[in-house]
């Protein structure tokens, strides 16, 4: 004749509740709800939500964003933690605002240990708390020790080459391959992987390309590149997902004849089309500053605080812009422009968009160098060695491979199953349908499983899989797909296997959706003191 639900209507369902509505009231059942809990706290701190990225390079500086709320200590100061597996890897303190106003509190630590990594950001529980739970949040990052591979292609010899290969000569996670015009079809390659690499000159193949995770172009024009080799470069981004950064200079952006190219769709400025190629008429001196976004991007932090990083972008050594670049494309996002105290018109200095599986960069810059080797700059400066490490790091972080393993979840409650899905492409990063996936899964025990995926038939090049942990800890999820008996490439994933805490968090009683589960099916709501009724 009826359902009886007491609850505190907190729903932490993935789902929607219509969908679970509609059986009930096509049966006729009425649902009749108990509200238990209180509508409000008198006083509680949560740490709502945590952004993290799923997998980063090992010694990756990360910033991270945590939101928290609270009720009752306005006025109050505490302090929030991140912690790497019990070790204190960071710490910021915030003055709690108004009652129930979210705070977000940035927090910078590195990524120093290989492995999956559980990252735990906490607030002590305060005198007076209702619910402690809630002050705890947990982030499964996987940081990865493992070699990116970038390809740097300049037109002509110059000081960026010999100081950008010296920044990241000591980062073991980055290796740059550069190739430089010294002639017509003549070149200089430093820091290749074989005799035969690039030996030809920039890649003519999507395969030999693709194998990058990221591009830089330096004072190269685009009459240089075939009409296939632009395509390929702006399917580098769109499709492949990998990262492209276009350095300034007289045969760069507009002035190198990039205007109306694929690149030019790609990159995240709008280039100046009445400027032909070579026009060497615009030439300023400018300093930089950081924006709104990029006092606080990850890219851009070039000291231990965002106040300490915004400063000394101010004191660095101006530099000189040859690209008269003014303006952003809707979706992109400014991270430095110059200084513009002396009057000039603001310049981009750095932006980046999101186009495609990838993102694109363009620094307007032809002499970054000046940091390091300006009269006012001491020796033993790590200024320039930081940003370029970072930014570079960063255009190439995420950037998918052949194979590329992917679970919904980093955490499920035991005995919850487990869906696996893989990206599998060939060298061209076309998606394949008909190779040869497994999936080996590691138990914490040590043992492990081999599970075969199918292809979807959803998407092309997507294969699934699944499985139902038995016990609680890490599992290792590995992937390895082949075509012909011959391995395309593999990937590891992870997931951890925990009790649920998300009862704690929003905690308090929803009456309305209890009401309206009651209202959508015939029942009534009730209160303890009314359902003696």
């Amino acid at each position: 004749s009826g359902l009886l639900v007491v609850s505190d209507g907190a729903d932490n369902a993935d789902d929607g509740l219509a969908e679970s509505l509609l059986p009930i009231q096509a049966s006729g059942v009425p649902v009749f709800t108990v509200g238990l809990g209180r509508e409000e706290f008198d006083q509680d701190i949560q740490l709502g939500r945590v952004e993290t990225p799923r997998r980063v390079l090992k010694g990756a500086s990360l910033v991270t964003d945590v939101v928290v709320t609270h009720q009752g200590f306005r006025g109050q100061t505490v302090t929030v933690q991140a912690e790497d597996e019990g070790r204190i890897v960071g710490s910021e303190q915030v003055t709690l605002a108004g009652d129930g106003e979210p705070q977000t509190v940035r927090m910078r630590f590195t990524a120093g240990e290989e492995g999956p990594r559980l990252f735990t950001f906490r607030v002590s529980p305060q005198p007076g708390e209702m619910v402690t739970q809630n002050n705890v949040r947990q982030s499964l990052v996987v940081v990865e020790d493992r070699e990116e591979k970038l390809l740097y292609f300049e037109g002509e010899p110059r000081f960026e080459v010999k100081f950008l290969r010296r920044a990241v000569a000591d980062d073991e996670n980055l290796h740059v391959s550069i190739l430089q015009r010294t002639a017509e079809n003549k070149f200089m390659r430093l820091d290749v992987e074989g005799p035969d690499d690039l030996v030809g000159g920039f890649p003519r193949t999507r395969a030999e390309l693709f194998k990058y995770s990221g591009i830089i172009l330096g004072s190269i024009e685009a009459n240089y590149f075939t009409p296939d080799q632009l395509r390929m470069i702006a399917d580098f981004v769109n499709h492949r997902g990998g990262g492209l950064l276009m350095l300034g200079s007289h045969r760069s952006f507009g002035q190198g004849g990039y205007a109306g190219t694929p690149v030019a769709d790609v990159l995240p400025v709008v280039l100046d089309e009445t400027r032909g190629e070579g026009d060497e008429s615009f030439f300023v001196e400018v300093g930089v500053e950081p924006t709104r976004a990029g006092a606080s991007h990850a890219a851009t932090q070039i000291a231990e605080t965002e106040d300490a990083s915004a400063a000394r972008w101010r004191e660095l050594p101006p530099i000189t812009i040859v690209n008269p670049i003014t303006e952003v494309k809707p979706g992109a996002t400014t991270l430095l422009t110059s200084d513009t105290s002396g009057g000039p018109e603001e310049l981009v200095v750095l932006a980046f968009q999101r186009y495609g599986a990838g993102k694109a960069l363009a620094f307007p810059v032809q002499d970054s160098w000046m940091w390091q080797m300006h009269a006012d700059i001491p020796v033993d400066d790590m200024t320039h060695e930081t940003y370029w490490r970072r930014m570079l790091r960063w255009l190439v972080d995420g950037v998918p491979d052949q194979v590329a393993a992917n679970l919904p979840q980093d955490r499920v409650q035991l005995g919850e199953m487990v869906p696996v899905f893989a990206a599998v492409g060939d060298a061209n990063f076309e998606e394949l349908n008909n190779s040869s996936v497994i999936a080996s899964v590691t138990h914490p025990d040590g043992e492990f499983t081999d599970l075969p995926m199918e292809w979807t038939a959803e998407a092309d090049g997507e294969y699934r899989t699944s499985f139902t942990p038995t016990t609680e800890g890490f599992y290792e999820v590995h992937v390895e797909a082949m075509a012909d008996d011959e391995v395309i490439g593999e990937d590891t994933a992870y997931i951890q296997v925990a009790p649920s805490d998300a009862e704690f968090y929003n905690s308090t009683m929803r009456s309305s959706l209890l009401q309206r589960v009651a209202d959508e099916t015939g029942g009534r709501y009730y209160t303890p003191e009314t359902v003696g009724s």
